[in-house]
């Protein structure tokens, strides 16, 4: 499986970088090509030239090599790479990470790189459960790095708890992972909505509902991640993708959506429809603010077009279809007759009535309906596990 596959191992300055040496064992077993990139500190923790020897490669640690005369091209080495990982990741190269720091050659080669990063954080128990680490660990998820949890254990300052780095053999089992499932959409083309739709009353004003686009951006980086061209269609939120076979195109309201929706589906293997579209928009949008006066004000809405029920229409037989139905009660009823109506090939159920699901949340509890009268129900799990659930549906179901 691994056979061929280039992978980039960065080692940063924590104490378990010495682990380091048998996960390079696991990949060259498997023969993959590896390439190691080494922090200034982490050669404190583990020599240059065990690195070497093992990965059967040069251990790269600055741009500069005084002994030859060579210049190491950062561009280069994150061109080469099918994948990237660093492990174990610091706090302190973490913070660079997030904020775009490029003190050192590790950095650099990130910021060029062209392929999925992967990353198994390692620090003392209070580092990693501070603020400060937590945000910067969601900021460059949200920028498309996958992260290892570090796990409970002792930990180098003799503490117990979590922060420990996941251990050889589990990063490696991801990695594997990753390419085994990697080329599942390869050469398929998809389009994904996401987040809400705001509906303008006036210049100031609008009706919206509270979807976060959690839930769609996570779906959309499943599928690039199994090798897919994705078209992501987002209302307006606060998630960040960035991926070279992403086509992100953002939008306002539900008729741009639509619009954007038409020029593309037709070209597009399949659709995944998780904008929560809002249903009905302002008969007219005033050009002014409107100014407070009346106790009252009455508005006039009008229904938004259907952009599922469209896409149903459209769909030819070589194409899928899934969308969303988040409901308040009677939620298998009411999505069955959505997946009927609609001419979905499957949809996804969410319901308010579960805590910890819908809007918000960056967790969720969903049941998959199909046409044969299937029903595949998951527990609450985070939005990350659910999109794989899904995308797991999809690639043996429907693709």
């Amino acid at each position: 499986m691994l056979k061929g596959k280039r992978i980039i191992l960065g080692i940063t300055g924590g104490i378990a970088a010495y682990k380091i040496a048998f996960l390079i064992r696991l990949l060259k077993k498997q023969g993959a090509e590896v390439k190691c990139i080494l922090t200034p500190a982490s050669s404190d923790f583990i020599s240059p030239l065990t690195v070497s020897t093992l990965s059967e490669n040069p251990a790269y640690q600055q741009f500069w090599n005084k002994e030859n005369g060579e210049w190491t091209n950062h561009v280069s080495l994150g061109l080469w790479a099918d994948l990237m990982v660093i492990a174990p990741l610091t706090a302190n190269s973490l913070a660079k990470i997030a904020h775009g720091y490029c003190d050192n050659l590790l950095l650099a080669t990130y910021l060029s790189a062209k392929c999925p990063v992967i990353v198994a954080p390692a620090m003392d128990l209070d580092m990693y459960s501070h603020d400060t680490t937590k945000n910067n660990l969601s900021l460059i998820e949200k920028h498309g790095v996958e992260i290892i949890p570090a796990e409970k254990g002792f930990l180098a300052s003799g503490l117990e708890g979590e922060g420990r780095m996941a251990e050889p053999e589990t990063i490696f089992k991801r990695i594997e992972e990753y390419f085994e499932v990697g080329e599942q959409l390869k050469g398929k083309k998809i389009i994904i909505t996401a987040g809400p739709t705001y509906e303008s009353i006036d210049p100031v004003r609008f009706i919206g509902n509270y979807s976060s686009g959690k839930m769609g951006y996570q779906i959309a980086k499943k599928c690039l991640n199994r090798g897919a061209e994705v078209i992501l269609v987002s209302g307006p939120t606060q998630q960040v993708l960035v991926h070279e076979k992403l086509t992100l195109i953002n939008v306002r309201s539900a008729e741009e959506m639509l619009k954007v929706v038409q020029s593309h589906f037709e070209l597009c293997d399949g659709g995944i429809f998780a904008a929560a579209v809002s249903d009905y928009r302002p008969a007219e949008v005033e050009g002014q603010k409107i100014k407070k006066s009346d106790d009252t004000l009455t508005l006039t809405l009008t229904k938004n077009p259907d952009i599922l029920f469209w896409a149903g229409q459209q769909k030819s037989k070589k194409q899928w279809l899934v969308g969303f139905a988040l409901e308040t009660n009677d939620a298998i009823e009411n999505a069955t007759k959505k997946l009927k109506k609609k001419n979905l090939d499957a949809i996804v159920v969410n319901t308010l009535e579960d805590k910890g699901a819908g809007f918000g949340h960056d967790t969720n509890k969903i049941t998959i309906l199909d046409l044969n009268n299937n029903s595949t129900k998951f527990e609450l799990t985070s939005k990350k596990e659910a999109a794989k659930n899904i995308l797991d549906f999809i690639t043996n179901n429907l693709v």
